[in-house]
């Protein structure tokens, strides 16, 4: 009897197996994204079949047609997406230090994985010319099975 005791907190102290509870919880919070991306691959890999918000599309001003393509070429040789559109003269009015401001930009439509979202933005940051670049995405909820492995193809790691 002594030995189990020695192993089970008495009924008196909990603060141990709150703490714990605590722990695994804060851990759990933190990987979430990153658990939920694997287990959607591997369900992907299981049933052979697309799941929904495997792939994303980022979108991301540029101030000029040269700067879009340096960054788009840019993207694409570090295998951050598979496929980049540019679409010219997009008329753009935001506000900018408490002025509304008007522009004529290029616009990326980026076709990436959304698990590399994340290094995406930061390398988009590293690279475009803007202090605070324009730069959101959109899970793609459903896509032809052959483009979406053509995707998955064109960021594999050679």
């Amino acid at each position: 009897m002594d030995r189990l005791g020695s192993r089970c907190p008495l009924p008196g102290s909990t603060r141990p197996s709150i703490f714990i509870c605590l722990l695994i919880l804060t851990a759990s919070l933190l990987t979430y994204p990153v658990l939920r991306t694997l287990s959607l691959q591997f369900l992907s890999v299981l049933t052979g079949s697309y799941v929904s918000g495997t792939y994303s599309i980022v979108f991301v001003n540029c101030p000029n047609e040269q700067i879009a393509r340096d960054v788009a070429r840019a993207i694409l040789d570090k295998k951050l997406a598979a496929s980049v559109n540019i679409l010219p003269k997009a008329s753009s009015l935001y506000y900018w230090n408490g002025e509304i401001e008007e522009a004529t930009e290029v616009l990326l439509l980026i076709k990436t994985k959304t698990s590399k979202i994340h290094m995406l933005s930061s390398y988009i940051r590293l690279v475009h010319p803007f202090e605070i670049p324009e730069l959101f995405s959109l899970p793609m909820d459903q896509g032809d099975v052959h483009y979406l492995k053509w995707l998955e193809e064109g960021m594999e790691e050679e």
